[in-house]
């Protein structure tokens, strides 16, 4: 569904993205792991248009996208949901929801927020309030349901636990299962190796730039290296 061939990317003189290539399968959980500054949220970035890689290939669904705009990426069925929610937080619930669906022409507005309120209750109890007024695990989920307003078959997510308390960490995991298991494929950036690695098929680890190791996410689990990095091993 997604193959990336050989990114560079450059901040300036920093040489952010090194030579780094990986794909995902239509079904699949993927997941990008590594420490702050590994250029696991660049990745994304460049994949949804937003960063203009120095060299390199991004195809989806076998189309290069390479040189798209966000938006015109997003119509094509992959959603981006960042690092930081980046929600509109001086608007309602319903509004950031209907705003993930602007780049939709043949949108049924209350069928995608029906659905997007059947995975997350709350936000339906929510959706006249302003987004900035939720507590963190539901502002997670107003951003996941964002994205999904594009009926992505392709859905990114960048730190979705981040900042939250460990029982919301597993809700919103829980979540993720459930989007991948009702035909999302998932592409997932986490620094919470341990969970990203739980729910994944695949999983690629970044050291500065470059994938140093990939493989099933049981053999990852059990990598003597990757237990002492990131997994308290």
């Amino acid at each position: 569904m997604l193959n990336v061939s050989g990114l560079q990317v450059f901040y300036g003189n920093i040489h952010a993205i090194k030579d780094v290539s990986f794909y995902v399968e239509e079904g699949e959980i993927v997941t990008l792991i590594g420490a702050n500054g590994a250029g696991k949220s660049t990745i994304l970035n460049t994949v949804s248009g937003l960063i203009r890689p120095t060299a390199g290939t991004i195809e989806f669904l076998d189309h290069s996208i390479l040189n798209l705009t966000p938006h015109k990426i997003v119509r094509k069925r992959l959603a981006h949901c960042p690092e930081g929610r980046r929600l509109f937080l001086q608007m309602s619930v319903e509004e950031n929801l209907e705003m993930g669906a602007y780049a939709r022409d043949d949108i049924d507005m209350d069928a995608e927020m029906a659905d997007v309120f059947s995975r997350f209750p709350i936000l339906e109890e929510r959706r006249t309030q302003l987004a900035g007024s939720l507590s963190g695990g539901e502002q997670q989920m107003l951003a996941m349901g964002r994205a999904m307003m594009s009926k992505p078959i392709l859905l990114m997510l960048d730190e979705p636990s981040m900042g939250l308390a460990p029982i919301l960490v597993e809700q919103i995991f829980d979540l993720i299962v459930e989007l991948n298991e009702t035909g999302t494929t998932i592409l997932l950036v986490e620094q919470n190796a341990q969970m990203a690695l739980s729910i994944a098929d695949r999983g690629y680890v970044l050291e500065t730039g470059s994938i140093v190791t990939m493989g099933n996410c049981i053999d990852l689990l059990n990598d003597e290296r990757v237990k002492k990095a990131y997994l308290g091993g």
